[in-house]
């Protein structure tokens, strides 16, 4: 009984950081600028591969497999947002604008948004 608990509740946790991850996927594409993206990828990234990671922990048991796992997910769980915070700074720096309302506005709604 409590492995069938332990099962469902991995491809719960399986399945919803898969769906983390869709979603951010779309959002990659649908989102107007870098930063935008950015921010989506970063977010969705770390939430959606923490809930895959923590699945494949409980499918594992306890073992070595679950404890490196736990390593993989510490890391990323620190390199992901700090990566996503010096790309963001690395663009502001080279003057990447970031997308407005007022930008938008002047594009046509057929282009899509320059960032110039």
């Amino acid at each position: 009984m409590i492995a069938l608990a332990l099962d469902s509740l991995s491809w719960v946790l399986l399945t919803a950081g898969g769906a983390f991850l869709l979603i951010g996927s779309v959002g990659i594409l649908r989102l107007p600028d870098f930063y935008s993206r950015l921010h989506t990828a970063g977010i969705s990234d770390t939430l959606g591969i923490t809930l895959v990671l923590i699945g494949l922990v409980i499918q594992a048991g306890v073992s070595l497999i679950s404890i490196k796992i736990l390593f993989i997910l510490v890391f990323l769980f620190f390199s992901s947002p700090t990566s996503t915070h010096l790309l963001a700074k690395g663009a502001m720096y080279r003057g990447l604008k970031p997308w407005t309302k007022s930008s938008a506005s002047s594009d046509s709604k057929d282009d899509p948004p320059s960032n110039t």
